[in-house]
């Protein structure tokens, strides 16, 4: 009898659970600056206001990618890692739940919030790698057609998206309250006040050259230009996330080394990598120059699909070591880097000319106010883009279809469908109960992070 009651109370739990689920997917996150993260992070931090707000927004935020998981093809949902990332998803989402009802003025409580912060961080990690991997068991077991292909690219741009949103929260409290204290001094949580543009550049190359000499032997030299086109002679600094920049640099560089490297490995002197940092009234704009030969302007947009690279197959994960790099050759890198400038609003975006080199130029908001943050909502809308099928081709070459890009299949084929496109863009506004948009209007965040 004890057992059936358990099994009963457990059920019960589960069905209350999948109802919050429901309910929190129907509340649109609420997008905060720069400016909002450091005023709170430096003038009023408060780990109970914090608590207040995360406690609500985290469970938002989860809610609405959880809901968008469901909606992928069964092949990729029925594969051992997708059904490894929708269980750590679940399990971080019923351990917020946990904290729904939770006094903010006891300590205990407080703490206890910080440490199932630090263990749900943990537990997302390896989301990226296991996520990649589940799309690999599904392009090998089942193969892959262009209707799927095209969700799943529409799909990992705002699950990962979503991931770093959630990360940059995380980050903040667990710095901000944590036991553990920030990289540096003047760093507000993982924020920069005074991020020195070329200091992380510099950082980047010097990286990215210990990898390149590694594998090739060899690897271009660099020069840097910095622009301070509002204060004349001194360095280029600005409010952001040094890991973030950090992270854009190092995976354009180290692709920019390798294009120059295989272009002229006969060469005795290897052409030299040339950045320009500039800062402007709106945007701060990074431009990576190198003559590694190009690439075909149809492939340009190519580099950004998550199911194409031009590297080397990767390892698997059953063969990691220690010394493996899980990514490479994924085809991850230059999408998740994008998705990292457009993260506060920012862009990534390649030219090139194909024979001698290319052009990679980041754009980011030189003004912490306008720094905010690109979140995915679930809606009708985004419901509709994982039911949609590929439009009919209505220009005489299918490669300029209509508000689609054209992409390669796994087999590097291209493939078009006789499908009528659906042009319904109708979406509904859903307007959260008063508990939440109260806690949203009252919350942590009041006087710093949510006030622009």
């Amino acid at each position: 009898m004890k057992f059936i009651r358990f099994l009963s109370s457990q059920a019960k739990h589960v069905d209350k659970n999948q109802r919050l689920l429901q309910q929190y997917s129907h509340y649109q996150p609420s997008p905060l600056s720069l400016k909002q993260f450091l005023e709170f992070g430096s003038k009023n931090a408060s780990d109970k206001l914090s608590f207040l707000f995360l406690r609500k927004e985290l469970p938002v935020r989860l809610a609405n990618i959880m809901k968008e998981i469901h909606l992928l093809p069964d092949s990729l949902l029925q594969t051992p890692s997708v059904s490894m990332v929708e269980n750590w998803y679940r399990m971080s989402f019923d351990e917020l739940l946990d904290f729904e009802d939770c006094c903010p003025d006891d300590s205990s409580s407080l703490q206890s919030f910080t440490e199932s912060l630090i263990k749900i961080r943990n537990r997302h990690s390896n989301v990226v790698e296991t996520m990649a991997q589940g799309v690999l068991e599904m392009r090998d077991r089942y193969g892959a057609d262009h209707t799927s292909e095209n969700q799943i690219q529409y799909f990992l741009d705002r699950f990962y998206m979503s991931r770093i949103s959630i990360r940059m929260l995380i980050n903040q409290h667990t710095l901000l309250f944590g036991s553990n204290l920030p990289g540096h001094p003047r760093h507000v949580g993982s924020i920069d006040p005074h991020c020195d543009v070329l200091a992380v550049a510099e950082d980047a190359y010097e990286n990215a050259k210990f990898l390149c000499d590694q594998y090739y032997m060899t690897s271009p030299e660099v020069t840097f230009n910095c622009i301070n086109s509002l204060e004349d002679g001194t360095r280029v600094e600005f409010v952001y996330v040094p890991s973030h920049l950090y992270h854009i640099l190092f995976e354009l560089i180290k692709n920019s080394m390798r294009a120059v490297v295989e272009r002229h490995e006969a060469a005795d002197d290897l052409p030299p990598l040339n950045i320009m940092i500039c800062k402007g009234e709106e945007d701060l704009t990074i431009k990576l120059s190198d003559q590694g030969g190009g690439i075909p302007r149809n492939k340009t947009e190519m580099l950004f699909n998550y199911m194409y690279t031009t590297a080397p197959q990767p390892i698997r994960a059953d063969d990691l070591t220690a010394d493996s790099t899980p990514l490479a050759g994924l085809g991850y890198g230059l999408p998740i880097a994008r998705l990292y400038a457009k993260y506060l609003l920012g862009d990534l975006i390649l030219t090139s000319v194909e024979g001698y080199g290319t052009d990679a130029i980041i754009y980011l908001k030189r003004l912490s106010k306008d720094a905010n943050e690109l979140l995915p909502i679930f809606n009708s809308t985004s419901c509709k883009q994982y039911e949609s099928s590929i439009p009919v081709a209505d220009w005489s070459n299918p490669t300029y279809t209509t508000g689609l890009h054209s992409h390669m299949d796994f087999n590097h084929r291209r493939t078009y469908s006789s499908a009528k496109r659906s042009y319904s863009t109708s979406c509904r506004t859903l307007n959260p109960p008063s508990s939440i948009s109260s806690i949203h209007k009252t919350g942590p965040l009041s006087s710093g992070m949510l006030d622009s």
